[in-house]
């Protein structure tokens, strides 16, 4: 890939924080709880071999430094620093971006930053040890000075402008000489160690740089901090550094919970020797974590996109203690709802291959807190009959729990983005519970949960029809929490084709799925009658996609009203079932045969151009709206390739290449992964974690 600017996250594992960096001018930095990059001024950089000026890495921009708040009259006096500084040529960089590392090469200059991708160890099941350095919030860097050739000293420096509220830069002490930090308050920090590194503090970093005595590097007043190092001429010397983020006590409302990490740091100080101390251990294991995918066959488009997409996932990622137990959180990117469940049901791939607890833990906490019984009805009928139990589409914003059976984001009486996702969420919760289950095969947990299964059963049929002589095996009715709205999907934001859940093709291939799996668990549990029942709901939701193809080839989005659009996702339901081993289902000479040949009809009827491809070969999700969706299209391409065996060869290289441009194009770049994308440019749930269906490509049984 020649593109090498674009913004990347480097997190710690449950941290909710990110060092970004890669996107030009001051667009990255330490983010702590931020939906966003930090947008600061990071400064790295190496004194020019004459001596004469400073050459950095492209990721800051020349602002009059802060002196101006203090000596008014002397505004634009430091003008003559502003060429101090300047970025190194286009042409010397180089980058090399990896799931785990991401190198910056510059002239004489190298700079490696390390950031985990791992698994994480059951904190209820594991030693203090292990956990400690997986979640430990910092991730590192080293800083490679070539001086060989140099007749002189040259001074390197990585530094960053803070911009927190109510924060100041300082000088991080420590107990002894052996480290040397700057942090902006409590938050953030650089830290490093060894006879070659000082620490400074001014208003600017080209202050910083031309200070004739360095006595004044030790100010309260700026907002600027760096580590300096001066390279001996004749030498290559590689310096090691910790990039620390910290938030002790309290952190949330609603439910009150500290970050698990706080057990065994008690301040970012703690954070930093801890880090420096064991570096080579912790860097060493961030090399191991580029073999998940360096190791892999993928292409190059896809390595790139796979690493990507587990970063920014990271990057959502908080551990939290809850009286002493622990609560997983993933944020939903940009808009910050925790634990998003339609995300949930598309991450739960990934997690189930590294940490299969949290996807336990997620369900738990639903079930416990964030489930709720509704009744259901009619379109425009005010008669209501039995609904059932469901669960929310969230449990909160911005480290703010919801109350009880509640989410942050669903409304009451509309129809469109912010209603309720009812029936969505129930059959997203199932979903996971049936694949957790078959992956952990934790008989234990099903046995304690098999009456709520039940219930979930029951809620679902109750959704299809009130009079059991009248279901076809998909949503027909509404929650009561719509008030006379309409229920929606996941996607909410698209057109009716994907956004309406009632007698949408997409919610009913997830119907399918479920009753597919729920006659599974109930003939293995010996429940003779609710296993036929789920059999005969799995017919019928078949049967009424299939006798619904049109004189195109393709089945409608919207079953029964009149909505023509083409949809992608119609076949994401049989992700599932491949998951729980329920292959039977998905054979073409099966019991839902016929079913999995009209998907394949469906596929190759909207795999082309004018309808669910763009004039450039990416991928519409829907063929009359062009709001598309990475993550949905990784997910679909896994099982158009892998389940229904579909001969796609010859269109992915190429639609790879335009996915891809959609993450590194143009302001694109600045947000990481984005998993909206409207005609090529991102216009919604940017820094987003879901894209992580991706781990898919790696996937065999």
């Amino acid at each position: 890939m020649k593109e090498i600017y674009f913004n990347a996250q480097h997190s710690p594992i449950g941290a909710f924080s990110s060092f970004t960096l890669g996107y030009p001018n001051a667009k990255g930095g330490l983010g702590l709880e931020l939906g966003k990059p930090a947008d600061q001024n990071v400064y790295i950089g190496l004194q020019s071999s004459d001596g004469e000026h400073y050459d950095a890495l492209p990721f800051y921009q020349y602002t009059e430094d802060d002196r101006k708040r203090f000596d008014v009259e002397r505004i634009g006096e430091d003008r003559n620093n502003a060429y101090l500084i300047e970025p190194f040529d286009k042409e010397q960089i180089k980058r090399d971006f990896k799931l785990s590392t991401d190198t910056w090469y510059a002239g004489d200059l190298e700079f490696k930053i390390y950031s985990p991708a791992r698994s994480i160890p059951d904190p209820e099941n594991c030693t203090e040890g292990d956990l400690k350095k997986v979640i430990l919030p910092a991730v590192f860097a080293e800083i490679t000075i070539d001086n060989t050739n140099g007749k002189r000293s040259r001074r390197a420096f990585f530094g960053y402008k803070g911009n927190m509220p109510a924060t100041n830069m300082r000088k991080i002490d420590f107990a002894n000489d052996k480290y040397f930090g700057v942090g902006e308050g409590r938050n953030t920090a650089l830290v490093s160690a060894g006879r070659y590194v000082r620490t400074a503090i001014g208003f600017s970093m080209e202050e910083i740089l031309s200070c004739k005595l360095e006595e004044n590097w030790t100010t309260g007043l700026g907002y600027c901090g760096a580590i300096i190092i001066d390279a001996p001429p004749g030498e290559k010397i590689t310096i090691p550094f910790a990039i620390c983020f910290y938030r002790g006590g309290i952190v949330t409302t609603g439910m009150e919970m500290s970050y698990m990490y706080g057990r065994f740091f008690k301040d970012i100080e703690a954070v930093a020797e801890f880090s420096i101390d064991n570096f080579k251990e912790l860097t060493d294991a961030c090399i191991e974590d580029n073999n998940l995918v360096e190791n892999s066959d993928l292409t190059d488009n896809r390595k790139f996109m796979l690493a990507q997409a587990v970063r920014s996932y990271y990057g959502s990622t908080e551990l939290l203690d809850y009286d002493g137990k622990p609560f997983w959180i993933v944020n939903e990117g940009e808009y910050l709802m925790m634990n998003t469940l339609d995300l949930t049901v598309d991450m739960v791939f990934y997690e189930l291959r590294m940490n299969p607890w949290t996807v336990r833990n997620v369900l738990d906490n639903f079930s416990q807190r964030y489930s709720y019984i509704d009744k259901v009805s009619y379109p425009n009928d005010n008669k209501m009959y039995q609904g059932g139990i469901s669960f929310t589409h969230d449990m909160g914003v911005m480290n703010s729990f919801s109350r009880h059976g509640h989410s942050a984001y669903e409304k009451y009486g509309i129809s469109g983005c912010f209603s309720h996702m009812t029936h969505e969420q129930l059959v997203n919760w199932c979903c996971c519970a049936f694949v957790y289950a078959s992956h952990t095969n934790d008989k234990l947990w099903i046995d304690k949960n098999l009456n709520l299964l039940n219930e979930c059963f029951q809620s679902i049929i109750n959704r299809d029809d009130a009079d059991p002589e009248n279901r076809d095996g998909i949503m027909g009715l509404d929650s009561s929490r719509t008030m006379g709205g309409a229920e929606i999907t996941t996607y909410d934001s698209l057109d009716v084709s994907l956004g309406q859940a009632r007698g949408n093709i997409y919610l009913a291939s997830k119907c399918w799925a479920v009753y597919v799996m729920f006659e599974n668990i109930f003939r293995e549990k010996g429940i003779k009658e609710q296993a036929e029942l789920a059999s005969s709901q799995a017919r019928k939701c078949a049967n009424t996609i299939i006798k619904n193809i049109n004189k195109e080839g393709f089945i409608p989005a919207v079953i029964g009203e009149d909505i023509e659009s083409a949809i992608i996702p119609a076949v994401e339901g049989l992700i599932f079932p491949y998951f729980t081993k329920n292959n039977e289902a998905l054979d073409e000479n099966g019991p839902y045969g016929d079913y999995i040949k009209a998907l394949k009809n469906h596929v190759n009827a909207i795999m082309r151009q004018g309808i669910c491809m763009f004039e450039d070969g990416g991928w519409k999700i829907s063929s009359t709206s062009n709001n598309s969706w990475p993550s949905k299209i990784y997910l679909c391409q896994f099982v158009m390739c892998n389940i229904l065996e579909i001969d796609l060869k010859d269109t992915l290289q190429s639609s790879d290449d335009v996915h891809v441009s959609w993450l590194v194009k143009g302001e694109n770049a600045y947000w990481c992964f984005s998993d909206q994308i409207l005609s090529g440019k991102a216009i919604g749930s940017k820094y987003y974690p879901r894209g992580v269906t991706n781990i898919l490509w790696l996937h065999v049984l």
